[in-house]
């Protein structure tokens, strides 16, 4: 009788636990939310890090952006955190920068780079 009682009183008190760490709905969604902007890579024509080429030559002119950008420490977290899909020496640029000058300063890094043929810029400001 003692256990039955036991494992009751101890099935109540992680029932109630359980329900004390689910956010309520008005703390769901915060300011972090990347939910809505992140629908645009559902877009077919979108590139993404799976696009990105094999080739030699290809991967080296990625590996060569990333490189320059992420050395830059003027540069935010997410700046150094974009997406960069090189395909037949075009790059495509994807992600939030900080603010104008940040796309600016990538945009130039990427064009000081030998071997590009053209950079698409699809780099977003973060409006905060």
């Amino acid at each position: 009788m003692y256990m039955y009682l036991l494992i009751g009183a101890l099935s109540l008190a992680l029932t109630a636990c359980d329900g004390q760490n689910k956010p309520h709905t008005s703390q769901a969604k915060s300011q972090n939310d990347n939910t809505e902007k992140n629908v645009r890579d559902r877009n077919a024509n979108a590139k993404g890090p799976f696009d990105q080429s094999e080739s030699e030559a290809d991967r080296t002119l990625t590996q060569k952006i990333r490189q320059a950008i992420v050395a830059d420490n003027s540069l935010s977290v997410n700046a150094k955190n974009i997406k960069i899909i090189t395909i037949n020496g075009v790059v495509t640029l994807r992600g939030p920068v900080a603010n104008a000058q940040e796309k600016e300063n990538i945009t130039q890094k990427v064009k000081n780079i030998q071997g590009i043929v053209k950079v698409d810029n699809q780099l977003e400001i973060n409006q905060k």
